[in-house]
């Protein structure tokens, strides 16, 4: 039940619309603001969903990133790792303090992992510790965490944004009222929450870099991307993350600059295979991969902005250019079909065993982009005699879909976004995908350090992903992010995530010209 509640708070959190034009919040006081464009938020809970990008502004890892996706020192000032114990060991920072004063200690680094862990919690970020045997609290500053077979990742993953059990312990960490107020060690930290209106955030003076430059931060909540737009040109907002389309009305425009920034953030359609439907038509996904014009996509709906995607690793290091590509091949679709046993009806769609070929793809609302690619798809679909529509579901109905527009992606270790997205089980496959030889070569390729041997298991699990789809990989997006011209600091060269997350990396350096 715990998971079900998280699936359907993790939506709201990153696609909620809110209230367009709502009036900008009165920030009090003196000093310099930001005002960012955002989704709406019902918690801000790190530990059990991902890419909530107001995360950075308020945690800490152990590790980090820096503007090149590397891991650095973060909370943690070193660690070391015994490779035939399998054990690292971290170093905390002297005199870091929560938000609320309270001093960071070994034990919320514990406290945070171990509930990642419970599977009582239902958190799709388990499978990333699932190898952790022990965690072990050495001293208030040095924890040690005991693994049952190497993994190159971890460090990686400790990245994740470590919660202070002093307020935490004993609470549901899926309901807790904890998380519509967190506290943090990061840049900011909350100063009020308006639901469906805004999130202030103020400068932590003590933050452990050095004090922010900028005094406030706002996440205005402005869900959809046309206001966005809008808000931009009227100078309520100085942020935002916009769609190719009201991008380009920035394009050069003086008092604003565009960034176009690569990201490793892509977009396929999700066959749900726990639907009856899959069980008997499973072998006619690689004709309606041949079916899907993904350059012609691109130039429609994104404006050229991104790549055509044929697989969840095509901006990693371990990317296979090799790999079965299922390019646009109309010819090919159709043979396909008609060598599984398929053959035109009479209303120009294709029929096998009496039943219409054909699905329905769900897009989850506010984001525009994903709901034009969604129909682009169905448009080219339909025209290859493959009768599929699109519908926008007031609620995924994650286990009774036929297929969804999905989006994943990460620019960080290769492990991430394949393990636990494509593993049997794992906390983030939620199309009920599962191949012993996918799972084989994803958890090989964790268990080395020699980039060879990782590259070799990457390869085949690549291979073996082509050969038993679980997607059509369609495109991997740019993130369009639009800025006054006055605002500074932002790193227009590193690689997002998905959902364009990323660009706070560095908030804490960032200035605002007066």
């Amino acid at each position: 039940m715990k998971k079900l509640v998280f699936h359907l708070a993790a939506l709201a959190v990153l696609l909620s619309l809110a209230a367009c034009g709502a009036p900008q919040p009165s920030v009090g006081g003196e000093g310099s603001t930001l005002v960012y464009g955002s989704a709406d938020y019902t918690r801000i809970n790190p530990a059990m969903d991902e890419h909530g990008e107001i995360n950075l502004l308020l945690f800490n890892g152990l590790t980090a990133h820096d503007g090149e996706n590397q891991i650095v020192p973060g909370l943690a000032e070193r660690w070391d790792y015994d490779p035939e114990a399998c054990t690292y060991t971290f170093f905390l920072r002297e005199g870091i303090r929560w938000h609320d004063g309270q001093p960071l200690t070994a034990r919320d680094v514990k406290f945070t992992i171990a509930a990642i862990m419970d599977p009582e919690n239902g958190s799709e970020n388990a499978p990333n510790y699932e190898d952790v045997e022990e965690i072990s609290v050495l001293d208030d500053r040095t924890v040690a965490f005991r693994l049952s077979a190497p993994n190159a990742a971890f460090l990686e993953y400790m990245t994740m944004a470590v919660l202070p059990s002093h307020l935490l312990e004993g609470e549901d960490m899926q309901l807790s009222d904890f998380f519509r107020s967190p506290v943090g060690t990061g840049p900011y930290k909350l100063e009020h929450w308006d639901p469906g209106q805004s999130i202030v955030l103020v400068k932590n003076e003590d933050y452990y870099l050095g004090a922010p430059q900028i005094d406030r931060i706002i996440f205005k909540i402005v869900g959809d991307d046309n206001a966005q737009a809008l808000q931009l040109e009227s100078g309520e907002l100085d942020l935002a993350l916009l769609d190719p389309r009201n991008a380009q009305n920035f394009q050069d425009r003086a008092g604003f600059v565009r960034y176009d920034m690569t990201t490793a953030d892509y977009r396929g359609i999700l066959f749900n295979f726990r639907h009856p439907y899959w069980s008997e038509n499973r072998d006619l996904i690689p004709a309606i991969c041949c079916a899907v014009d993904r350059q012609a996509i691109i130039d429609s709906v994104l404006l050229g902005q991104g790549m055509a995607a044929y697989g969840p690793l095509q901006r990693n290091r371990y990317n296979n250019p090799e790999v079965e590509r299922y390019d646009y091949d109309p010819a090919r679709a159709r043979a396909l079909l008609e060598a599984a046993g398929c053959t035109m009806g009479a209303e120009g769609f294709y029929e096998r065993a009496g039943q219409e070929v054909g699905f329905v793809i769900s897009v989850m609302a506010g984001e525009q982009d994903r709901i034009d690619i969604a129909q682009a798809a169905a448009q080219q679909l339909r025209e290859a005699g493959i009768r599929c529509t699109v519908d926008l579901p007031a609620r995924m109905d994650w286990s009774g879909q036929m297929a969804c527009l999905i989006g994943w992606g990460s620019p960080f270790d290769a492990d991430d976004h394949t393990y636990k997205v494509f593993g049997t089980g794992k906390g983030a496959n939620y199309n009920g995908y599962s191949n012993p030889k996918v799972d084989e070569c994803l958890t090989l390729a964790r268990q080395s350090a020699d980039p060879a041997v990782r590259g070799m298991y990457y390869d085949r699990f690549q291979e073996e992903l082509a050969g038993d789809p679980p997607y059509v990989f369609l495109c991997y997006i740019d993130a369009n992010y639009v800025a006054k011209s006055t605002l500074r600091g932002i790193a227009g060269d590193t690689v997002m995530g998905h959902h364009g997350v990323g660009i706070f990396w560095n908030v804490h350096q960032w200035t605002i010209d007066s």
